[in-house]
């Protein structure tokens, strides 16, 4: 690869991650502060998860603030395959809290919005970050970008669980859905710990 291609490249991941952090800052207070107003447990995890996904895109950041990335590629794979397992753990938690009936959430416009509109930005930013990270060879970048793109996921299920809830009072929907969630989460944490996610 060209040094000028090289670059470039590590450059537009920077940018890819540091717009994903700024998106996940916001998605999280949003998704928190709308949770605990309709008392809505998915709500609160979804913006959780935009916490896992910000400690996830620091690690890459911190990776490629060095001269050197690729020596610092092991531990940003570790902290990003941890913070797959905390977000699996986490899921797991509260969808069996909720399908035990453990609190009733409300209805929340607000979560609706925030979750439809991560649909639409979410798999962008994963997919130009999956392929800037394939095209220089990067792991954690790649292993970052599916964790975006597990959000992508997390914002469907959240959005039908909000959706079924509202309309018909289904609450046992999203914690379901999370639960397939938690699984996908825990192979991505392993794949990412063995380092498996690139190119």
């Amino acid at each position: 690869m060209l040094p000028e291609r090289k670059t470039a490249l590590v450059r537009r991941v920077r940018l890819l991650v540091a717009g994903t952090i700024t998106y996940n800052v916001v998605e999280a207070v949003v998704a928190i502060s709308a949770g605990r107003a309709a008392s809505s447990a998915a709500l609160v995890g979804f913006g959780l998860d935009s916490v896992v996904e910000v400690a996830s895109a620091a690690a890459v950041a911190w990776q490629f603030s060095g001269r050197d990335p690729e020596a610092r590629e092991r531990a940003a794979m570790r902290v990003i395959a941890l913070s797959f397992f905390a977000l699996a753990a986490y899921v797991t938690v509260e969808s069996i809290r909720a399908l035990s009936g453990a609190g009733t959430a409300g209805e929340s416009t607000v979560g609706i919005v925030l979750a439809a509109v991560s649909l639409v930005v979410m798999p962008v930013l994963s997919g130009a970050q999956r392929r800037a990270g394939r095209e220089l060879g990067s792991a954690s970048a790649v292993a970052d970008s599916r964790q975006t793109l597990l959000c992508t996921y997390l914002s469907g299920v959240l959005l039908v669980g909000l959706l079924l809830n509202g309309l018909f009072g289904w609450s046992w929907a999203d914690p379901l859905a999370g639960l397939v969630i938690a699984a996908v989460a825990v192979k991505e944490g392993r794949d990412a710990w063995r380092g498996d996610h690139c190119c």
